[in-house]
This record gives structure tokens, sequence and C-alpha cells, in this order.
């Protein structure tokens, strides 16, 4: 979440005016994120998130995040629903940009998580993959490999800026990741973006899902290995071998890996962080000024992809075959 557009009390009245949610009491920026800007809204009716949308995301794939909301609240996932306004529609526009009301989640992300917090995570990405398997729209990846190439085009001219030698090491990685990229493993609507921020708890029970605004349609065990980029690694870099065996323990409780999966684990988390450094560095590089958004330490990335090089089998993320 960030604030790149702000908005006028004047501008949000008459916004909420086409929503039966109250009178405006207050609304304040949220500056965690990168992708749209966000607000918090409370009225007379509650509390509840507003997003403009930009940047990446683009208006045609709006339905596709929002009905998936939807139905995945119906097979039993505790997430935010978007707020229909009075004329049934979902999505309306306030300062030039798309934009959604979606109701408030309770609970807060866990700072430093815990193998206890990483075992709850792996259940609840199992059984969103399980509850996506009859969503009936899809979206293709856009943050696949030709969208990292499209990236990389926008920084490779300046990535030694960051770190010496940088352009070279992504380079080969493309190169490398390329020639062995998997095309036949299980597939279905994946989160891609399960961050500990968005992922609530409330004391050790997980209380909700948020942000599926890079939601789409990828190998399963892709957004498993995103999951163990984003839980698995401590401060000072290290990989956090109780943390990766509860998570995957977690996940396979709910929807046991195949064998083919287990064994892609390796290039999988590699070519996934390749994926969160790019989108770090393009914005470190590209980023606009004076928004209020947190910009996000590519190197940490760069760090995660030089480990997972390293890595000869899935067991050194804990995993265990079925």
């Amino acid at each position: 979440m960030a604030v790149y557009t702000d908005i006028t009390e004047m501008e949000l009245g008459a916004f909420l005016r086409g929503y039966a949610i109250g009178d405006l009491l207050s609304y304040k920026g949220i500056a965690e994120g990168t992708e749209n800007s966000n607000f918090i809204l409370h009225t007379s009716g509650g509390s509840f998130i507003l997003t403009l949308y930009e940047k990446r995301v683009e208006k045609r794939d709006l339905p596709f995040f929002l009905g998936l909301m939807e139905h995945l609240a119906r097979q039993g996932i505790s997430c935010p629903l978007p707020v229909h306004r009075r004329d049934g529609e979902i999505i309306g526009e306030l300062a030039g940009r798309p934009a959604a009301i979606i109701t408030f989640l309770e609970g807060m992300w866990p700072r430093r998580p815990s193998a206890a917090h990483c075992r709850e995570v792996g259940k609840v990405l199992a059984a969103m993959h399980l509850a996506g398997a009859d969503f009936q729209l899809s979206r293709p990846n856009a943050l696949s490999l030709p969208g990292w190439h499209r990236l990389w085009e926008g920084c490779v001219d300046r990535a030694d800026e960051v770190e010496p030698g940088l352009s070279a090491e992504v380079s080969a990685d493309f190169a490398s990741l390329e020639a062995a990229w998997p095309a036949d493993l299980p597939a279905g609507v994946i989160h891609a973006d399960l961050f500990p921020d968005n992922v609530f708890f409330l004391g050790n029970d997980l209380s909700g899902v948020i942000d599926f605004y890079f939601a789409c349609n990828d190998f399963l065990a892709y957004d498993v290995a995103t999951c163990l980029n984003a839980w698995c690694f401590e401060r000072d870099h290290a990989f956090n071998l109780t943390k990766g065996t509860a998570f995957l323990a977690g996940y396979q409780s709910v929807r046991p890996l195949t064998p083919t999966e287990i064994e892609a684990l390796p290039l999988l988390c590699h070519g996934s962080a390749l994926r969160f450094m790019l989108t770090r560095l393009y914005d470190w590089l590209n980023g606009p000024g004076g928004a209020l958004v947190n910009k996000r330490d590519p190197l940490e990335y760069v760090r995660k992809m030089r480990f997972h090089r390293q890595i000869g089998s899935a067991s050194e993320y804990g995993a265990v075959m079925p």
C-alpha cells in the first residue's frame, strides 16, 4: 500500500455518496507497500479501505482481483470484500483513477514471524489454492519471465549503481532460469504476493489475507516459493530452516506437493527472488519523488538469489517427499 495520488475531503465526500456506508468521519493515507494509493476510512457505518489503482494495475484486471476476493470468501477464506456501490458496481472513479472500497480486516501483520506463523500461512496458502480451483476468471502472470525482461530493460544500464557487477550477475541468472524453467507443474490461481504485511493475525490465530492485486494464474508451487522467500529468511539474510519446515508442513497438511513440484522448488525460489529483486530495483531507480511510499531495498533479494543458487535439494528448505 502507498499514496501516489492525494485526494481532498470534498472529492472523497462526493465519491462516498455513491455508497451506503454512512457519513465520513476521517480518512488517512497508508504508507506501506508500493503499488496503489490507499486510505483508511472511518465512517458512521464502520471502517473501510479505499484503494485508487495506478502504476502496474490495469483497470481491465480489477474484475478478476475483486471477483477473486468474493469467490474465496464464499469458500471460507477470510479476506476483505469489495463494497458494492448503490448502482451495484464495485469499481468507481476518484481523482481520475479507478477506485474501490473494501471491508476492513481486523488484525496485525507479524513484524517478526515465528515458525507458528509460518505454519498457519502454509495452511491458508494451500486452502486458497484449493478454493480458487473453480474460479471462473483467469489472468496470466504479467510478472513471469517476459515481464521480468521488461523490468530489466528499465534497469540494466543503471543496475551497477546499486551494486557493482549486478548487471552481469542478473543477466547470467536470466540465462540459467530460462534454460531450466518448468512447463508442466500443477497450476491455478495464486496470490503471488503473500508477504507478512499481507497476512493478519489476532494473537497466534490467522485472521485473514489481504492485497490480491498481483493474483494471477501460474504454477501453485511458485506461490510456495514466493512465501519461502518472504517468510523464512531472518533479518541477517540467513534462511531459517525451522520456519521453512513449518511453512511447508502446514501447506502439505492441506494440499500435498507433488514430487515434481518439490524437485522444482530451488529453481522456483531462485526465480521468485529475481522477480522481487527486479520490481524493487525498478522502483528504486525509477520511482516517483514525493510519494508517500516506502521504497524497498533490492539488495535483500539479491542476497536471496545468491542463496538459492547454492541449493541442491528442496530438503534444504525443509521439504519432505510425500
